[in-house]
């Protein structure tokens, strides 16, 4: 089996998996700065998916680099089989936490300018937490079809 691209036990493989944990922990620093989120409950669901995200690719992240430093593949197929469904349900969860955060921000600004008359919400931390929750999971969508695909050639 070839390398991929952010395959387990690569070097492109850890930086995928530190850029997810930054954006994911970027994220949760975000929207728990910002003013009353704890009312909304969608800012609370991805605060609660990005935590996960954070616990899964520090795991995964600290996998790579053992194997790094001992020099092995991790391409066991059992292996690979779990990061396969734990990366495609990380990343169903940080988007449906991502589009309900963008939802919720979209009716409270542009419908119902929640945003125009109280200031003092925060909106701005929201928007910008809701941002880095999709960047995080672009990077977990790549890693999960890495996943698939090295599951597929195993």
């Amino acid at each position: 089996m070839k390398k991929l691209f952010g395959g387990p036990g690569t070097v492109s493989g850890l930086i995928l998996r530190i850029g997810q944990c930054l954006f994911a922990s970027a994220s949760i620093g975000t929207m728990a700065s910002s003013s009353y989120f704890s009312s909304f409950t969608a800012f609370c669901y991805l605060i609660a998916s990005m935590g996960l995200q954070v616990l899964w690719s520090l795991g995964l992240a600290c996998l790579d680099v053992y194997a790094l430093r001992l020099k092995r593949r991790l391409h066991n197929p059992i292996l690979v089989s779990l990061f396969a469904v734990g990366d495609w349900v990380t990343a169903t969860l940080s988007l449906a936490a991502a589009c309900s955060s963008a939802g919720v921000l979209e009716l409270y600004i542009r419908d119902f300018e929640l945003c125009k008359a109280h200031p003092e919400l925060g909106c701005d931390g929201f928007q910008i937490s809701t941002g880095l929750a999709f960047i995080t999971w672009s990077l977990v969508a790549i890693s999960s079809l890495v996943m698939i695909r090295m599951l597929g050639s195993i």
